[in-house]
């Protein structure tokens, strides 16, 4: 009778715990499917730079909110789990900038001269320990 009691006691916890790690998944999973569907939603598509600003303050937003350290030089430091980095490649000066440089430099000023310009997102990243978006590159496409 003991043996038969401590036999269901155990079944009991490990399907207890099964329960517990695939309800624990499955909400992080739509945690990560709802985060990234703030920026997937612009992968591959054609946006003007008023959109691309949008963009960068809502990953600037999302690195304050994770509170995602920053480096010496004021760029969000990679923390393999919740971080966001942006790349811009503008034609005119056939530069790459991050979102930082762009963000520290007013993003009312990136409006007023690339507001009307088209973008295209053309990379996308994910964390691989979360499924988090990690890195989105968007290149000017007209002038």
């Amino acid at each position: 009778m003991k043996k038969i009691a401590i036999f269901f006691f155990i079944v009991i916890v490990i399907v207890t715990a099964m329960s517990y790690l695939y309800f624990n998944y499955t909400r992080q999973y739509n945690i990560a499917k709802q985060e990234n569907k703030k920026f997937e939603e612009y992968y591959e598509q054609e946006i003007y730079g008023y959109d691309l600003a949008t963009v960068i303050n809502r990953a600037v937003d999302t690195n304050q909110t994770n509170q995602v350290e920053k480096d010496k030089k004021g760029k969000y430091i990679d923390n393999d789990n919740n971080s966001i980095k942006i790349d811009i490649k503008i034609l005119d000066t056939d530069e790459t900038y991050d979102m930082e440089y762009l963000y520290s430099g007013g993003m009312d000023k990136f409006v007023k001269y690339y507001g009307e310009i088209q973008f295209k997102c053309t990379k996308l990243e994910y964390h691989k320990s979360t499924n988090k978006v990690k890195y989105m590159l968007f290149e000017q496409i007209t002038q």
